[in-house]
């Protein structure tokens, strides 16, 4: 009995440029009670695409910051900002930089931790961190 070879067509899938993650889109409000208190945002609704195999990639993103400079992230900001990574090709571990340092300007602290577990692909779980919340 012959085995029937198959070889699957490859598709060729357009993608956005780094440029288009816009960051006009965060916006933070004054939160001068507490310097101390520990926030922590998390969400399991961010896509990016995988510019090497232009396919989705869906993330857990789990922010963690302490607003030493009295300011709080806008939720519905933070929302609008993840969904123009949408259609962007950027790399999983590059994700993390660019979401650390987007928020780490707007929030003006490095007591700022981001990490993303990607759902899983190829047998491979990839879990990226960016930064610190020790005091």
């Amino acid at each position: 009995m012959d085995k029937l070879k198959i070889k699957a067509d490859g598709e060729k899938f357009t993608f956005e440029p780094e440029e288009n993650i816009k960051t006009d889109y965060l916006k933070s409000f004054d939160f001068k009670d507490s310097s101390k208190q520990l926030i922590t945002i998390e969400t399991n609704e961010f896509s990016a695409v995988c510019p090497f195999s232009g396919l989705p990639d869906i993330a857990h993103v789990k922010i963690e910051y302490y607003p030493v400079h009295q300011k709080c992230v806008e939720l519905k900001s933070l929302k609008y900002y993840f969904v123009s990574f949408r259609n962007v090709g950027i790399y999983q571990e590059k994700v993390t930089q660019r979401i650390h340092k987007d928020l780490r300007l707007l929030l003006s602290t490095n007591l700022l931790k981001v990490t993303t577990k990607y759902n899983t692909r190829g047998g491979f779980e990839t879990t990226c961190s960016e930064g610190t919340i020790q005091i």
